[in-house]
């Protein structure tokens, strides 16, 4: 297993915000460089175990995402510069395939989330009140059961160590605007169903995923952030899915089931991993990456 890399250290340029995975710094003023580390969050808490490799693996899929998907929207990458003008041999030789130069956009403040089966979150509401963040759904569907139609759930955008919340497509036309909402709801269900076709022709199903975006200096919507990783996303094997049950994933959610099985509150400070869950984790991140970019 190769090294983790838990934070970066790149001294040449100035360091905007260290999220929950990524690190952020300041190229120039039109533009970012990523860097995706190894950190995990569960819960909207950072833990203190890194997954080698995870950061190269997420930063490799994001690419192919965005590139895959530039005919729906624009989105942040940028390849009019060179890093090797910012930044030494040594930090170029730290970032190893993790780091990505970017637009500088103003971000909305929401996630756009979209969920094409009824699981998680979803599954424990629909149970409660027949309906997923408000959203009325028919009576007797089953647990990881293909939704009639794939929903928009948007959520607010919390800081690092704060957990996002659900919030209603009302609540986001009063954050936004209608106009910038309508848009944002729409271009994220094309996504997703240009992407959950492509998966499943690869056997994986895309049960849901979420998008970020920003605004460019005309006010024109831009894809940022992360697009369709293990960390965004559900991914399932479709050979094993079966309604009425939880599939088996190639994602974060097996890191989610083992902490789920911890006496911990949910709060900072998380827990260690396991050296069987890191090696675990880290092999499912590779099949996906594996499956769904490389065929």
């Amino acid at each position: 297993m190769t090294p983790a890399l838990h934070q970066s250290s790149l001294n040449s340029i100035p360091l905007i915000n260290r999220g929950k995975v990524r690190d952020l710094y300041q190229l120039d003023d039109q533009h970012l460089l990523i860097v995706t580390t190894d950190r995990t969050s569960a819960f909207d808490v950072i833990l203190p175990t890194p997954i080698p490799g995870k950061g190269r693996i997420l930063a490799n899929m994001a690419q192919f995402w965005f590139r895959h998907t530039q005919g729906i929207i624009r989105n942040h990458l940028a390849s009019d510069l060179s890093l090797s003008d910012y930044l030494t041999p040594d930090e170029l030789a730290q970032l190893d395939g993790r780091g990505v130069v970017v637009g500088r956009y103003t971000p909305l403040p929401i996630e756009a989330i979209v969920r094409g089966y009824l699981v998680g979150s979803g599954w424990k509401e629909y149970q409660q009140s027949q309906s997923v963040c408000g959203l009325a759904l028919p009576a007797g569907l089953q647990l990881a059961q293909q939704l009639p139609e794939a929903l928009f759930t948007p959520s607010s955008k919390a800081d690092v160590g704060d957990h996002d919340e659900n919030i209603t497509y009302q609540q986001m036309v009063a954050k936004i605007g209608p106009d910038l909402a309508a848009q944002v709801r729409d271009i994220s269900l094309k996504l997703y169903q240009s992407a959950a076709e492509f998966a499943l022709a690869r056997g994986i199903i895309i049960a849901d995923t979420k998008f970020e975006f920003g605004l460019d200096e005309q006010g024109e919507l831009v894809l940022i952030d992360e697009i369709l990783t293990p960390d965004s996303s559900r991914f399932w094997p479709a050979k094993d899915y079966a309604m009425g049950s939880n599939p088996p994933s190639f994602d974060k959610q097996f890191v989610r089931d083992y902490l789920e099985t911890l006496d911990w509150d949910k709060t900072a400070p998380g827990p260690e991993l396991p050296d069987s869950v890191v090696k675990a984790t880290l092999t499912k991140y590779q099949e996906a990456q594996a499956r769904l970019t490389e065929n």
